[in-house]
């Protein structure tokens, strides 16, 4: 009627290359749980209309649980690029002023860490059993997070 096709297939899937801002956080909860949150920056490069370049950076908020978890907890620095994969979530919580506030986050069901030759043998030296650039995947758990 309208030329729209009836599907029941949706994705939510989110691809980011970027750098680790700060130190992850990783926490363990008391059945055991793992989960990680780290900020990874992406940077986009353009030239504006007086020809200068000009890069814009954005921050995105990451996810890890479980035994990805503990990987980025042992591997993960700060200023490391990786490679994530995963699904946006939304959320809306109030602040101490009752305000409320709005969050964006992926949801990671897979990473792989990139670099050069220094930071293989850096983490081989640590770890020989796990090269940087391991590809791991999680199943995520769904709703039923605590919290």
């Amino acid at each position: 009627m309208y030329g729209f096709l009836k599907t029941d297939i949706m994705v939510n899937k989110v691809i980011l290359v970027g750098n680790v801002g700060k130190e992850p956080e990783v926490k363990h909860l008391d059945s055991g749980v793992s989960v990680a949150r780290l900020s990874l920056a992406t940077n986009e490069t353009y030239t504006d209309k007086s020809g200068k370049k000009v890069t814009q950076t954005e921050w995105h908020n990451i996810v890890i649980w479980r035994g990805l978890a503990e990987v980025v907890e042992k591997y993960v620095k700060s200023g490391h690029p990786l490679y994530i994969e995963g699904k946006l979530r939304y959320s809306t919580y109030e602040d101490k002023e009752g305000k409320k506030q709005y969050r964006t986050e992926i949801i990671c069901d897979n990473l792989r860490m990139l670099g050069g030759k220094s930071d293989k043998q850096e983490v081989e030296a640590q770890e020989p059993t796990l090269p940087p650039t391991q590809d791991f995947n999680v199943n995520v758990p769904g709703d039923d997070l605590p919290f």
